[in-house]
């Protein structure tokens, strides 16, 4: 029996489903969703694997013109999973215009085949799934249009179809009970991040970064000691909340999504730390992860 192996790059705007897709076609929560911009800041590589295949995604953050140091470092992310690519699925919602002369550009400069995929159709019309699909089309001649419905589950078979049709016959580059090659210090690290972005507003989320100090795996506890970085006083005292019960929920919701993927009981420490204008300081980026 044949077996084909190869990497799928997940691209689009920011909010447009990415990461809700991924998990979808893992069938695991594997990146963080929540329904504020810029929610995902790094590559996280999800493994989906069968008998006779292996399909390795890459959901990446939301295409942006940079702002701060950090936002080019998150698209280096972007350029380095098409670097490496054997499809792409280029991710697009009934709010984005296919004229988008930046997107349009950025894709007709992709190498290889391009799946272009309408997502969340449960909210639109046939008419106006039709006039998006020629319009994209038009615009760009990609490989495959499939509209489809991440949060339903619509049309995802399709998407499967499509890149298995692309991938080369390989055998697996990861063994096959891995679903991702990211640490379960970066998930516990993401799952703390997704709670800031969930129960804080404004410029909190956006100047939040969470980093694992301590990561003790031992026989029935995993014992976990865990910074949450922002930028100035005024944010840190926004963060732990009246009588500290901002931070507590936080970490209790976060320790119990941590005992559910890990599976095993989660002791986790969670304290706040002032780093000065992080997002635009090289050092402090690279040691927070952003950067090769």
């Amino acid at each position: 029996m044949s077996h084909k192996s190869g990497f799928v790059s997940i691209i689009g705007k920011p909010n447009v489903g990415k990461s809700t897709l991924m998990n979808q076609m893992l069938g695991e929560n594997l990146s963080i969703v929540t329904h504020k911009a810029q929610t995902t800041r790094h590559r996280i590589k999800g493994i989906l694997n069968a008998d006779d295949y292996q399909v390795v995604f890459s959901d990446t953050p939301g295409i942006l013109e940079p702002h701060y140091l950090l936002h080019s470092k998150m698209m280096e992310f972007v350029n380095s999973a098409l670097e490496d690519s054997d499809a792409v699925l280029f991710i697009t919602d009934l709010e984005e215009a296919y004229l988008d002369e930046q997107i349009a550009q950025k894709i007709k400069s992709i190498k290889v085949p391009v799946i272009v995929v309408i997502n969340k159709v449960d909210l639109s019309t046939i008419n106006e799934i039709n006039k998006l699909t020629h319009g994209w089309k038009k615009a760009i001649n990609p490989h495959a249009i499939i509209p489809t419905s991440a949060l339903t589950n619509f049309n995802l078979d399709k998407i499967l179809e499509a890149i298995l049709d692309l991938l080369p016959d390989s055998p697996p580059y990861f063994d096959k009970d891995n679903l991702s090659d990211s640490t379960q210090r970066f998930f516990a690290s993401e799952m703390i991040r997704e709670k800031i972005f969930l129960h804080y507003d404004k410029e909190i989320p956006y100047s939040s970064e969470v980093g694992i100090e301590e990561f003790k795996d031992e026989k029935t506890i995993i014992r976990i000691r865990a910074v949450i970085y922002v930028e100035r006083n005024s944010q840190k005292a926004i963060v732990i909340g009246h009588r500290g019960e901002g931070l507590k929920r936080v970490g209790t919701e976060a320790r119990k999504d941590m005992e559910k993927l890990f599976g095993k009981k989660v002791f986790l420490e969670l304290f706040v730390k002032v780093e000065e204008n992080w997002r635009k300081r090289e050092n402090v980026l690279k040691r927070f992860g952003y950067g090769r």
